[in-house]
């Protein structure tokens, strides 16, 4: 991640996820993309970007605009009819951020993915690769569900849990929800008079999961409600990142949120990176182990990655992204870590040095065994 931004709220991150649904982006009579709106919070990508502050997009759209396109507005769309207005939709939706941001300096990247994507770890780390690498290459990426191929039992159907997964996936401090609320309320403030607004959620307790309710069935667009904001939440904060929940309606939303509008907080008690280091040591079961050298043992210890070169022998059998253990040459662990060679390709490349790889397998899933950031030591 790069240097914090010095602007106030939410220049304390480093690195935010952005979730712009339907009702936001998309007009709900005509479906007709809100130009003014979009272009105001690309302005303060902008503006944020330049002071150092990393950000994705998760968007949806692509159905609503793809129901415009295909003159389908106004009907219950069946599996393969939403499946077609996403593919008709996301390329205007491409375009729209592509065009918004450029107009800032800033380049967009597509990114689809699936449930699938988020939940296998071989996926997981290739979707988080490609993402750490347009991060690093100071683009911004524009997510969404890849409804074209999904079906409704390998999808999220919202983009509230995949935002969620997404600010997880790459270690993101925050995570911003945008919505047509300013937070969460004690009941719908919609149908309670007496409804409390909740600024800061510290614990998601049971009284507070029971607050969420059912989606928004009065809006023409969107999936979501407070039930999968609540189910974003507890992805998030588990994993180090907080969550914020903002009306997002009005133009400028990002500018709005430093200028102190109101919203609700969710506190995460951990940072991203002590949550991935508790997820690696302790919630996943090792499929393996790889014995290194003194000189791999060294590096390790300083903050560095695992290469082959430094692999002794390498037992068991596992796949990409799978867990394994480390150990030294006296058979002591010293460190967990996801793997990016299964254990046939592994066993291939012992011992080599890196700028070999490509050549002995025919590809290459970059130089380490094990990346520094999929490495946890063991005290």
């Amino acid at each position: 991640m790069g240097p914090k931004s010095s602007l106030s709220g939410l220049g304390k991150y480093q690195r935010l996820v952005i979730k712009i649904g339907s009702a936001l982006l998309v007009e709900s009579d005509s479906l007709t993309l809100r130009q003014s709106w979009l272009n105001s919070i690309c302005d303060d990508i902008a503006e944020r970007h330049k002071l150092g502050l990393e950000t994705l997009i998760v968007s949806s759209g692509a159905i609503a605009l793809g129901r415009a396109r295909l003159n389908l507005i106004g009907r219950i769309l069946d599996l393969s009819e939403k499946q077609a207005c996403a593919a008709a939709g996301q390329a205007l939706l491409t375009q729209a951020y592509d065009k918004a941001l450029s107009a800032k300096g800033l380049i967009s990247a597509q990114a689809l993915l699936t449930l699938n994507d988020t939940e296998d770890r071989r996926k997981w780390l290739n979707a988080r690769s490609t993402l750490e690498t347009l991060l690093a290459l100071e683009a911004i990426p524009i997510i969404n569900e890849n409804d074209t191929v999904a079906t409704d039992e390998i999808r999220y159907g919202d983009n509230d849990r995949l935002a969620a997964r997404t600010a997880q996936m790459v270690g993101a401090d925050a995570l911003l929800l945008l919505s047509d609320i300013d937070g969460l309320y004690t009941a719908d403030p919609r149908f309670y008079s007496d409804a409390k607004h909740l600024p800061v959620i510290e614990n998601l307790t049971p009284q507070i999961i029971a607050m969420g309710g059912p989606a928004n069935t009065d809006a023409a667009v969107g999936t979501g409600g407070m039930e999968t904001k609540l189910a974003a939440a507890q992805i998030a904060v588990q994993a180090g990142c907080e969550m914020i929940i903002l009306n997002g309606t009005d133009n400028h939303p990002l500018s709005r949120f430093d200028n102190g509008e109101r919203h609700s907080l969710f506190i995460a008690t951990q940072s991203p990176r002590k949550a991935r280091a508790q997820w690696i040591s302790g919630s996943l079961k090792p499929k393996g182990q790889i014995e290194i050298d003194s000189g791999a043992h060294s590096a390790l210890k300083k903050g560095r990655s695992l290469l082959a070169a430094g692999i002794v022998s390498i037992e068991g059998q596992f796949d990409k992204g799978d867990a394994i253990c480390i150990i030294d040459q006296n058979k002591q662990e010293i460190a967990r870590g996801l793997v990016n060679y299964g254990s046939k390709d592994a066993n291939r490349i012992m011992g080599l040095h890196s700028d070999n790889i490509e050549m002995l397998l025919g590809y290459t899933n970059g130089d380490a065994i094990v990346h520094r950031d999929n490495l946890v030591m063991r005290d």
